[in-house]
């Protein structure tokens, strides 16, 4: 049960002030990249030790199908990053004073349901991979925090002007649940891509990085 808590206030968090960020930071293109990558960073060092801080759904289902989580502990992983994402959104609409701006994924500019698709997935294999191999070490755990933040990071700056990046799905979810309207018609795309990404990620490791 601890660990399932700490993953709910983990993505309450990354909900709440990332995304708090994105929309009072209007376009700023970096500061909404530094945004996510260092609540990750922050989470990473104070529940990773407890839930391995995945705070995304995509990040569990990686594991799951590289081998790490069994399939029980995956979905109990993603109802309680759901309900912190939620939790998140409520938070932050509070703080505004309404549902209009929560800081859902979508269409950016000319960006066509296919590109989005196509960006979400690569976008969230190499975040997934980087976690899966960077984790694979345990001499790499003093920096390992740091190595996903800055991922996390890079994916953004490259994601944002497409889609405001997702890879994760409950991060995408919750906003648009409650925002409605186009964010909620988009929805689909920025959980059906993070999880397509997740699952070529979980199996690339699986079959060419692990060592056998």
């Amino acid at each position: 049960m601890r660990k399932y808590i700490a993953e709910a206030v983990g993505t309450t968090l990354l909900t709440l002030v990332a995304c708090g960020i994105a929309v009072t930071s209007g376009v700023d293109l970096v500061g909404t990249s530094l945004a996510f990558g260092l609540v990750i960073v922050a989470a990473a060092y104070s529940i990773g030790n407890v839930s391995g801080c995945h705070i995304n759904p995509a990040v569990s289902i990686a594991l799951l199908v590289a081998g790490k989580m069994t399939t029980k502990e995956c979905l109990r992983y993603i109802a309680a990053q759901v309900v912190g994402a939620f939790v998140g959104s409520l938070l932050l609409a509070l703080l505004l004073g309404g549902f209009g701006a929560l800081g859902a994924n979508g269409l950016v500019g000319n960006t066509t349901v296919w590109v989005a698709l196509v960006v979400e997935v690569i976008l969230t294999f190499v975040f997934t991979t980087t976690i899966l191999g960077v984790t694979d070490k345990k001499e790499n755990g003093h920096v390992t925090g740091i190595v996903i933040g800055l991922t996390l990071v890079l994916v953004h700056l490259f994601g944002l002007p497409f889609t405001g990046t997702s890879v994760n799905p409950a991060r995408s979810l919750a906003p648009a649940v409650l925002q409605g309207g186009d964010a909620l018609c988009n929805v689909w795309i920025f959980i059906l891509a993070p999880i397509v990404g997740a699952v070529l990620a979980g199996l690339f490791y699986k079959y060419v990085l692990k060592e056998k």
